[in-house]
Parts: structure tokens; C-alpha cells; sequence
């Protein structure tokens, strides 16, 4: 049976001035990935996580960690 390792890692979402979002992994240079709505992004970023994991793999480099203990939005008015 093969094992399966979960990995948790932040990614940024950034509102693009034309529409749509830019999103990227800190934690996994160079890993950046976009979509004409949240969503799209979202899994066009999951799809290239995996696809980050799958070369680093290939290559023999090192997996970094999950990076995500917990996240909290904070507001602020000014």
C-alpha cells in the first residue's frame, strides 16, 4: 500500500487589475499560478503545488515542511 503524505502550505491570492488572481506559495519558490476567478485559482495553484512536489521528488530535493499552524483574517479601520 503506498503512503500518502499530506502537506498544508499557505498560498497569496492577489486581485489583479484587469480581473482575476494572481496566487503563489511562499514556500515553494518560484510556484506561482493565476485564474479568472477564486476558484480557478485556487485549483490552479493546488495543480501546481503538486506539480512543484512531483519534480522536487523526481530530482531528489528536499520537501518542505507544511507551513500552516494557523491563519486568522484580521480587519482593521484607519
Amino acid at each position: 500500500m503506498k503512503t500518502v503524505i499530506v502537506h498544508r502550505y499557505r498560498v497569496v491570492f492577489e486581485h489583479e487589475s484587469d480581473g482575476g488572481y494572481s496566487v503563489h506559495c511562499p514556500s515553494l519558490k518560484g510556484c506561482h499560478s493565476q485564474g479568472d476567478t477564486y476558484e480557478e485559482a485556487l485549483e490552479s495553484i493546488r495543480e501546481a503545488i503538486l506539480g512543484w512536489l512531483e519534480v522536487a521528488r523526481d530530482y531528489g530535493d528536499p520537501i518542505p515542511p507544511s507551513d500552516v499552524l494557523d491563519e486568522t483574517l484580521v480587519e482593521v479601520a484607519a
